[in-house]
């Protein structure tokens, strides 16, 4: 398998993540596990940049430019070559079964085949100069907000609306000229005009000749998605165009990869999607660090006042009523409540002595002003080092790796043993070095600081006892990359394997 290439200048690196970020994704869908995904994003990645660079170093014959497609669905149109070297390799098994059928069909065929008879919004999109069809492609199907396309590229932000709107008119226009060069028969090209008619004004009503004409004819279906620039067709038009199978699908993951990355749901989000600026919510972490103390401070007198009714003495009559003054203040048969429901609930000496440690790690991590303090363990004549106290077994063990890195972003996988087994799960760790997640996979990411929680996608929630579940993940680093500590499956503490 051959290795990512190496950024040839600061601009390439700059770009470099956003770069693998789609690959991977796409790759992810065509293939049947994270590992796999891995190895066909890395063959196409290389193979994809090496063909960019073959292009851009090669002279372009006087008064003419050789159609191009912009970078990222350049390298996803890789991925589909490589998935097809696969197939032809007899390495099939790896990639998802439903892709198989497609590149064994006439579909695929279409995206290889006679330049005349690929799917109009790939030749539309070949014909554009290569930063306006980088414009359209970030915008319509990657979903970054125009601002951020504008600094990446290089234009005026505060032009690039209009800038935007004159791309997809020449888009348009391009991907008309390509429906007229189609080869097609006498139906379809009675058609032509009236598609074109029909398609420029957002009020205006399609014939129902024609509607049942687009609705049994695929080349005229995808040109009047081309054509039609109103009601929100076009980044499901380009998908689908450009990348074939999975390109829904793959339009939906970035919608969402964006998501993440521009924080959506958290204080700030909506300034910044119309900017293009994180905004720092510095009042929402002042009231959540006030209300630390005040929790902390709360629950330290109450403890306080719960230890002074506690009966350390005792008369007579309660030594002989309670041979025993070992035995739990508590009635041991009444159950308390317990975080989880698979464990026995514990006794009342358990819980005071575990009230007392939570206590004390909060006042702890107030005083320090860690507004993103560590989960404590339960504290227990074992952790004091007790001798006779049986020592107990982590309930789950985590391995961590990290599988690719770059100059500003990283690729890894983690993967949970299980001793119990699990109906559902919801996996956390810390960063030590302040990364963030920017996509994950087989699983749903939420991050809050430096603490990352995963939780089970709605296909692997269940996990027998002694089986492991995985998932892997994207994420941004600067300066320093250490491995994240401190994993817990369903709050409870994971050992290392």
């Amino acid at each position: 398998m051959p290795d990512l290439p190496t950024p040839q200048d600061a601009t390439e690196a700059a770009l470099f993540t956003e770069y693998w970020d789609a690959v991977l994704s796409y790759a992810d869908l065509c293939t049947s596990g994270a590992q796999t995904a891995n190895q066909l994003a890395t063959e196409a990645f290389a193979a994809g940049l090496r063909e960019a660079r073959a292009e851009g170093s090669s002279p372009a014959r006087a008064g003419r430019r050789a159609p191009r497609l912009p970078m990222i669905p350049l390298l996803l149109t890789a991925v589909r070559t490589a998935a097809t070297g696969w197939e032809a390799d007899g390495l099939g098994h790896r990639l998802d079964p439903d892709l198989r059928l497609w590149l064994n069909s006439d579909k695929a065929a279409r995206y290889t085949g006679p330049p005349l008879q690929r799917p109009v919004a790939l030749r539309g999109l070949r014909d554009l100069q290569e930063a306006d069809a980088s414009l359209l492609w970030l915008v319509e199907v990657e979903a970054l907000p125009l601002p951020v396309v504008a600094r990446r590229l290089g234009l005026d932000p505060e032009v690039a609306g209009q800038e935007l709107e004159q791309v997809r008119a020449l888009f348009r226009d391009r991907s008309h000229r390509a429906h007229l060069d189609t080869p097609m028969d006498a139906q379809c090209r009675s058609y032509v005009r009236l598609l074109d008619a029909v398609t420029r004004s957002s009020g205006a009503d399609t014939p129902d000749d024609l509607s049942r004409h687009l609705a049994t004819c695929v080349q005229c279906a995808e040109a009047a998605a081309c054509l039609r620039l109103h009601g929100g067709g076009l980044p499901a038009a380009l998908a689908g165009g450009v990348i074939g199978w999975g390109g829904l699908a793959y339009l939906e993951r970035r919608r969402r990869a964006a998501e993440v990355r521009l924080g959506v749901g958290r204080p700030g989000a909506v300034a910044e999607r119309e900017t293009g600026d994180p905004k720092e919510d510095t009042g929402g972490r002042g009231r959540l660090l006030r209300g630390g103390l005040l929790a902390a401070a709360v629950l330290l007198s109450m403890l306080a006042l719960g230890v002074s009714m506690m009966p350390f003495g005792g008369s007579d009559e309660d030594r002989t009523a309670r041979p025993d003054d070992r035995q739990p203040v508590a009635d041991p048969s009444v159950p308390l409540p317990s975080a989880d429901p698979s464990r026995p609930a514990p006794t009342a000496r358990s819980t005071a002595s575990a009230a007392s440690s939570t206590a004390v790690g909060t006042a702890a991590g107030s005083a320090g002003h860690d507004p993103d303090p560590e989960p404590q363990g339960t504290s227990s004549a074992t952790a004091r080092g007790s001798a006779t106290a049986p020592r107990q077994e982590a309930a789950c063990r985590f391995e961590y790796e990290q599988v690719n890195e770059w100059p500003d972003g990283f690729q890894a996988t983690v993967t949970i043993t299980t001793a119990e087994a699990l109906t559902d799960w919801r996996v956390s760790w810390s960063f030590q070095d302040g990364q963030q997640v920017s996509q994950m996979w087989d699983a749903r990411v939420s991050q809050r600081g430096t603490r990352v929680t995963a939780t089970a996608a709605d296909y692997n929630r269940s996990v027998a006892a002694d089986g492991s579940l995985s998932f892997g993940f994207l994420a941004s680093w600067d300066g320093t990359n250490s491995a994240p500590r401190a994993f817990t499956l369903n709050g409870s503490p994971c050992a290392a394997r």
